[in-house]
């Protein structure tokens, strides 16, 4: 016993060295969206699924494991009581976005590090899980431009960063049918947005003025989960989970610049400028979550769900400012086929089909 620990332990230091290296290399601030939308709040709120479950809509919230297999369920902690063999799960995701207004239009491409995940079963009834991925995202890029009596100004607006999230999570199973489980989440990372007037003149004095907004702090996310069979080999699970409405602080910093431009458009050396530090007193409000969901699945063969979640996005502060932010709310629907999971000579018989739809109001 005592040596099967030392090997469980040595497997977990291993696993978590991983996790380390990637964090540095693979987290840092990114820009890994092309969207004018993620000037609001603190960028585009990027979710924690993994493929399998965007694939069926989101569904995620009474899944727990499928066809025998095990997957890794961060969005429900209770979920890891399905764990029974040591799962690693990394990806990459990509994304194409037109941009169109009036006559204009814009197509951006993006690829980013998604997510790197690890499942670990401490006993029968329980497992650990820890992970690393992207909690929102920053990328806008747009000007905006104005007259001022009889000369023409240009509004410049840009935005990168985004901010990441790294979990460790424990489920475990009471009995046959109820599960539950939690997860610590340190949410960190920067939110750097730029404001800039420029004159159309050439020499004229233009400013920049960059707001940086340095994140860090914990987080909670909870779930539970109850199964039950409506016949021998058809399971209904429902489920719910949530977050809690942490506060992470905030330093922020300004930086202020008076430069200029030469007749090819460059940036000069700037004239003058101004860096202040405001005090780290500030503070992140995360936005409270909440998600329903029941899934009906019969063993080795089928599953369908669905999801309806609401985050409370109005009362949302960054720096003490609330962000003027709307309540989301939306719902999935979705599952997974697998035609015959014993077939050995037809692939196409063995592998699980998933289809899925969405809807959210933000």
């Amino acid at each position: 016993m005592k040596l099967l620990q030392i090997k469980m332990y040595k497997r977990i230091n291993y696993i978590a060295a991983i996790l380390v290296l990637v964090c540095g290399l693979g987290v840092q601030a990114q820009v890994t969206t092309s969207s004018p939308y993620s000037r609001y709040g603190f960028g585009n709120f990027k979710g924690s699924l993994l493929p399998q479950l965007r694939a069926m809509g989101g569904i995620s919230t009474a899944v727990n494991k499928v066809n025998g297999f095990n997957y890794i369920n961060m969005q429900n902690p209770a979920s890891y009581s399905g764990v029974t063999l040591t799962t690693i799960d990394i990806g990459m995701s990509a994304g194409l976005n037109n941009l169109s207004r009036n006559n204009l239009s814009e197509t951006s491409f993006n690829s980013t590090f998604s997510h790197l995940a690890f499942a670990v079963p401490v006993s029968r009834r329980s497992a650990i899980s820890f992970g690393v991925m992207p909690y929102t995202d920053l990328g806008y890029s747009y000007k905006n431009t104005v007259k001022i009596d009889t000369m023409s100004v240009d509004q410049l607006y840009d935005g990168e960063g985004g901010l990441s999230k790294a979990y460790f999570g424990y489920g475990y199973r009471f009995g046959d049918h109820l599960s539950v489980g939690a997860n610590v989440e340190y949410i960190f990372g920067n939110l750097i947005s730029t404001r800039a007037t420029e004159f159309a003149e050439v020499g004229a004095l233009n400013s920049k003025l960059q707001n940086k907004n340095s994140v860090g702090g914990l987080n909670y996310s909870y779930g539970i989960q109850y199964n039950f069979n409506i016949a021998p080999k058809t399971l209904v699970t429902l489920g719910y989970s949530g977050s809690s409405s942490g506060k992470v602080n905030s330093t922020q910093s300004y930086f202020a610049t008076i430069y200029q431009r030469d007749v090819n458009g460059n940036e000069s050396t700037a004239i003058d400028t101004v860096n202040s530090v405001v005090s780290a007193k500030s503070n992140l409000k995360l936005p409270v979550a909440h998600n329903f969901g029941i899934a009906i699945q019969q063993t080795d063969k089928w599953l369908i769900g669905a999801d309806f979640r609401m985050n409370k996005w109005a009362n949302v502060t960054l720096n003490n400012v609330n962000q003027g932010l709307q309540d989301s709310y939306g719902a999935s629907l979705g599952g997974q086929f697998t035609p015959d999971i014993t077939s050995y000579n037809n692939y196409f018989k063995r592998i699980d089909y998933r289809l899925g739809v969405n809807y959210d109001k933000t």
